[in-house]
């Protein structure tokens, strides 16, 4: 296998725009500069399988007509050094976009292409993006996978945006291909309806009385108990030394590796509808169930060899909707996260996996735990620095195992620059987890993206196995109590 990396255009590095000509500056959001941050060096890398043959010069010229226009896209990083007395602002530039397009030379003959793709993905996070550029690639790889014919990647170094920012910004660059000149859509849950239920009687208006401030104590309750865990995370709450969870007191770069599979999103709706859930309990209870059966499978076959009471949580990114109608959410990083646990364990009925991520989630929902990670995130880079910062939120990800997002994507058929678009696969790496877990929603699929510590987690296609397993066990399950209850 060889690979040949041919940058289009002239080497050389953007100069920023002329004092005499409008420049914008803008300091970077405290979450940014904690990206920034040794510990925290985080990049974003989304593989886009694509239709047809890849034309360089019609994605590069879309490119220079949309993508490069956001101030983020367009800006360098300046003042960034550790040393620096001044905080690092994004200053516009004139940005080549042919020195961000990288189209290698591959030689695939007796290549597996599904493992070339992997290999090529696990090495793009040892290398860093130019700091002296607007910090995103993209890579094109005439490539015929087992599910796409040609391949795109983005890499976005994670201080640009969050994910549904930059999904935000994805989707405004691609269209339909129904309908060439209209943008995709995403679902919207529409609004309840609210007031018409209590009606106007006095005892209907004490029971809302009632409720709304059984509520309240239960959101103060919630959210106090969640605090002190989260307190006790940083300090000493550790979770179990299970065979995925990687150890992170020393900070080095790795080399990750990065897979993914694509499932019907129908069978998800499915479970969701009869068990009347939401997705997200959905895919947090499979994943569970997945994560139960891969666990025991590393411990050993008898079922005695895997520890009662595994602690294992996950830091669920709480992302902001940028998507939303009418949302006045601003561009940048601004996440918080849930601490998510999960229950290992072998059920008699897979169902119950659902059931108790569907009751730890409507729990979470009644408390601010989200409000209060970004609150003490950015209070702590106020006042101690980022340095300091990074150093505690570095220790309290460490404590627990893994990190979980849940992403919504286009209902229909899209395309990148006139080239139809099969799946969505974004990942992240750079935080301290041995194990990511990301899902994607798109044209009626649904694409889990895994990031593994290969020297933790050897064989991350077997977890996904064990993912789609579950899926397939819970939906059977699912189908028999339905069946039951017409009956």
């Amino acid at each position: 296998m060889e690979i040949k990396i041919r940058r289009r255009g002239r080497d050389i590095v953007e100069k920023t725009v002329a004092k005499n000509e409008e420049e914008e500056e803008q300091p970077l959001s405290p979450t940014a500069r904690l990206f920034h941050a040794p510990e925290f060096n985080c990049n974003i890398i989304s593989v886009i399988g694509l239709k047809g043959k890849i034309e360089p010069d019609m994605i590069i010229e879309g490119i220079k007509q949309t993508l490069i226009k956001h101030p983020r896209f367009s800006s360098t990083l300046v003042n960034s050094g550790s040393n620096s007395s001044q905080e690092p602002k994004w200053v516009r530039t004139n940005v080549v976009v042919e020195d961000h397009v990288v189209i290698p030379k591959i030689e695939t003959q007796n290549v597996n292409a599904d493992a070339f793709l992997e290999s090529y993905v696990s090495d793009l996070t040892t290398i860093p993006l130019d700091t002296s550029k607007p910090l995103w690639e993209v890579h094109l790889l005439d490539l015929k996978t087992s599910d796409a014919e040609n391949i795109a990647i983005l890499k976005i170094h994670h201080s640009v945006g969050d994910g549904m920012s930059l999904m935000s910004l994805v989707l405004a660059c691609t269209r339909k291909t129904s309908n060439p000149d209209e943008i995709p859509r995403l679902p919207y849950k529409n609004p309840s309806s609210s007031g018409s239920t209590y009606g106007s009687r006095g005892g209907s208006r004490l029971l809302l009385l009632v409720m709304v401030i059984w509520s309240a104590i239960m959101m103060v309750f919630n959210t106090v108990c969640d605090a002190l865990e989260f307190i006790a995370t940083i300090l000493f709450l550790k979770d179990t030394e299970t065979p995925i969870k990687g150890d992170f007191q020393l900070t080095k770069s790795k080399r990750m590796c990065i897979v993914h599979r694509t499932v019907s999103f129908d069978d998800i709706k499915l479970i969701k509808n009869v068990m009347k859930m939401t997705v997200n309990d959905v895919i947090l209870g499979v994943s569970q169930a997945g994560l139960s059966q891969y666990i025991k499978r590393r411990y050993g076959e008898q079922e005695e060899s895997m520890p009662k009471g595994i602690r294992l949580r996950a830091a669920v990114l709480d992302l902001a909707d940028m998507m939303a109608k009418g949302s006045t959410c601003r561009w940048g990083n601004w996440f918080a996260y849930i601490v998510f646990p999960f229950s290992i364990a072998l059920r008699d009925d897979p169902l119950e996996h659902l059931q108790r991520a569907k009751s730890i989630i409507d729990r979470k929902k009644k408390s601010l735990e989200a409000v209060l990670t970004f609150i003490v995130g950015n209070f702590l880079i106020k006042f101690i620095g980022v340095q300091r910062s990074a150093n505690v939120i570095k220790r309290a990800l460490s404590n627990t195992t893994m990190s979980f997002s849940n992403l919504v994507g286009p209902i229909e058929e899209i395309s990148f620059y006139g080239h139809p678009v099969t799946y969505m696969a974004p990942s992240v790496y750079g935080h301290p987890h041995a194990l990511t877990m990301h899902f994607q929603s798109y044209n009626n699929k649904m694409t889990i993206s895994l990031t593994v510590d290969p020297t933790v987690i050897n064989d991350p296609h077997r977890l996904c196995d064990d993912w789609e397993d579950s899926l397939r066990i819970i939906k059977a399950a699912v189908q028999e109590r339905g069946s039951h209850s017409v009956g």
